[in-house]
């Protein structure tokens, strides 16, 4: 180990991966925002939480690193990816984005982002005393059932929104189905 630390600086190497991480965040959540097909979205949304999974490893809290893979990659992008395939067909014009939406959602965006700049800036940080590496079933289960409670009660609760919201987008576009939506109520081949 200690001839490999000779010639690759293990700080420097720490501060590149956690530049790829960030710019990994970024991107991700560009493309989840800016582009118009809602299949890139959904690959851009994959790629930011795989990015913030990133950064909880640097913040030293890997149970939340897994977590956030596994419920929020695995499962509400899974999700959304099963409410687009029940959606409308991808061949359909998509409408022009609205332009005072766009610039309200850029302003509620740079107040979050200012707000969040400052509670950072002006919290008194304090380094964790004593790091544990006790990572045993019997250890996760405690730390979910007190330490990590409100973060874990928050991840069901949006899980549940990401399949209540599938439901909901498959009964409406099965009623409009049956209802005479887009084929004006007769089947393809028909009279």
């Amino acid at each position: 180990m200690g001839e490999i630390t000779r010639y690759i600086n293990p700080t420097v190497v720490a501060h590149i991966a956690f530049v790829l991480v960030v710019a990994l965040t970024v991107v991700g959540a560009l493309i989840a925002v800016l582009l118009k097909n809602i299949v890139y979205n959904v690959f851009g949304l994959a790629t930011a939480l795989v990015g913030i999974a990133g950064l909880f490893i640097f913040l030293g809290s890997e149970f939340l690193a897994v977590m956030e893979i596994l419920i929020y990659v695995g499962a509400i992008c899974i999700a959304i990816v099963f409410a687009i395939m029940l959606s409308q067909p991808m061949h359909l014009r998509i409408p022009p984005r609205w332009r005072p939406k766009v610039v309200f959602s850029l302003i509620v965006a740079a107040v979050v982002f200012v707000s969040f700049s400052v509670i950072i800036t002006r919290t008194p940080w304090e380094a964790h005393l004593i790091r544990t590496h006790d990572w045993s079933i019997k250890r996760l289960g405690h730390l979910l059932l007190t330490n990590y409670e409100l973060m874990f009660e928050l991840i069901s609760l949006v899980l549940l929104l990401a399949i209540v919201g599938s439901i909901i987008t498959a009964a409406a576009v099965g009623g409009a189905r049956h209802s005479g939506g887009p084929t004006g109520g007769k089947e393809e081949g028909g009279p």
